[in-house]
């Protein structure tokens, strides 16, 4: 007898729906699964057959075919078990086959019938929503994490017979209660950091503003010890919070990979991503022989901070070009090609040598101009053209150091980040971007002007660093943040002037 059963697989961070179907014919006992499977799911055969015995219902090994449909995409992970499980019940007339069509099934069985935890729980609710399927089984402990999507009827279960209850009528399963968003914790970063522990940098904590503000990338350069880490640190305290559409990619991207724990329903805290600098090509744009997203998706709508930049190796960093410019990773394999959200802030730290002291008062510098050269051809020209912000970060003084007078707070600082990103929500209504960094061309021109003084001021600039293009945008789009904070329409000399005091790396050393 022949039965179907709905289920879902993952395609990047996206659901897709899957058709199990389950086919039980006389003959020599047999399984075979067609349609793509990984050998998860081909392992599948016996954690089933187990599942089912062990929680008291009698199974008869004939000749069994389970087909997976759409039949080209790849099948991989263990959340077919359940929805296999109830298509070999319906074919075997055990449980009627008719309640099936309306649920979406997903669940690892272990070899007792209870159901684990799966990946991507919160992806295949929305996918649930656009199919218009009517409830979701799934295992409790992604109840919570699905029921944020309040379209779809959401069952949380423990054992293979809480689901056989369900669909036969005798015990019917009370659904979830649509979940609200809760604050989370950053990944990394403990709420107890503020912009006023920093002492001195006053220019190096209003460029991290005019960042904030704009969703720029920063780089700092300065000697060890002038306070590159804790800058790129508190950073995270002075940003907005995110929008719902914003929480809602991030913790998809979370969901798939398993970091949603059953407490947490969507991440409302903008992730701080920093990885060390030995990380590989596949741990930092994802990748894998099955892919997974790497940091610069996990850090999507939040900071992806590299510190000590040219210890990275140099085909890791050439990576980031793709996703600064297009706020995308595309990951191709053989059988499939695999696009991951990565829309994130860089900030950077790095030491202006090999030493590290090269213009510092506190110790004399070592390195040879042709050691200096080398170090900074680690990081190349079209990376630097993507970075709004250079800074250099000078070693702090004495004076600075004992001084009693706290800096500002965060709080304020963080006032000014959400007047100005406002005004750039109510610039870019219908736009589909929620910052100035985000502006394509065409909406650079119209919404970043400038004058006949200004134009000549960037003409200078242009001219005198040899800047490129994307450079020349990059500049506007500082200028355009730098009016915001100061709440004008027009971009001012002014504002220019200290957008292009910000390309540090270009007016001191070249590109």
């Amino acid at each position: 007898m022949l039965s179907k059963v709905l289920s879902a697989g993952l395609l990047g961070i996206d659901g897709y729906l899957v058709e199990v179907e389950v086919d039980i014919a006389q003959g020599l006992a047999n399984w075979n699964t067609v349609g793509l499977p990984e050998s998860s799911v081909k392992e599948s055969r016996d954690r089933v057959i187990a599942a089912i015995k062990n929680s008291g219902y009698s199974f008869e090994k004939r000749r069994i075919t389970i087909n997976l449909a759409p039949a080209d995409v790849k099948k991989e992970g263990t959340a077919f078990d359940l929805p296999i499980a109830m298509g070999l019940l319906a074919s075997s007339e055990l449980i009627p086959r008719e309640p099936l069509a309306d649920h979406l099934f997903l669940g690892e069985l272990s070899l007792h019938g209870e159901v684990k935890p799966i990946h991507g729980a919160l992806s295949i609710a929305l996918m649930a929503k656009k199919k218009k399927i009517k409830t979701l089984i799934l295992p409790e402990k992604n109840a919570r994490e699905a029921s944020v999507i309040p379209e779809v009827k959401v069952l949380g279960v423990r054992h293979l017979a809480d689901v056989v209850g369900h669909v036969t009528g005798e015990r019917p399963l009370e659904p979830q209660g649509p979940a609200q968003a809760r604050p989370s914790d950053s990944p990394i970063l403990p709420h107890s950091l503020d912009f006023s522990e920093i002492k001195g940098q006053t220019q190096a904590k209003r460029a991290l503003e005019v960042a904030a503000a704009g969703g720029h990338n920063v780089i700092m350069v300065g000697p060890p010890g002038s306070g590159k880490t804790m800058l790129a640190q508190r950073i995270a305290t002075i940003l907005p919070p995110m929008h719902f559409e914003e929480s809602l990619e991030t913790s998809k991207i979370y969901s798939v990979i398993g970091r949603l724990n059953g407490s947490e329903t969507l991440i409302t805290a903008r992730p701080f991503r920093s990885p060390h600098h030995t990380i590989s090509t596949a741990g930092l744009a994802g990748g894998g022989s099955h892919p997974r997203p790497g940091e610069v998706s996990l850090a999507h709508n939040g900071v992806l901070f590299l510190d000590e930049l040219p210890e990275f190796q140099k085909n890791v960093l050439e990576i980031l070009r793709q996703p600064l410019e297009s706020g995308v990773v595309t990951i191709a394999r053989a059988l499939m090609t695999t696009t991951y959200p990565a829309r994130f802030m860089l900030i950077s730290a790095m030491n202006p040598c090999r030493c590290g002291f090269r213009g510092s008062r506190l110790k004399e510098c070592s390195c040879t101009p042709i050691e200096m050269r080398t170090y900074r051809n680690r990081i190349s020209g079209p990376l630097l053209d993507r970075i709004d912000i250079q800074i250099e970060v000078p070693p702090v003084t004495f004076t600075e150091l004992t001084a009693a007078k706290e800096g500002e707070p965060s709080e304020r600082v963080r006032g000014r980040v959400l007047a100005a990103r406002t005004l750039q929500k109510k610039r870019f209504e219908g736009a589909r971007i929620h910052a100035n960094a985000q502006m394509s061309g065409r909406l650079l021109r119209k919404h970043a002007p400038i004058d006949a003084e200004g134009a000549r001021l960037l003409e200078q600039a242009v001219t005198k660093l040899s800047l490129s293009a994307r450079a020349y945008d990059r500049i506007l789009k500082v200028a355009r943040t730098i009016a915001d904070l100061a709440g004008v329409t027009q971009i001012g000399t002014q504002h220019l002037a200290e957008a292009i005091h910000y390309r540090s790396l270009d007016r001191n050393y070249g590109m």
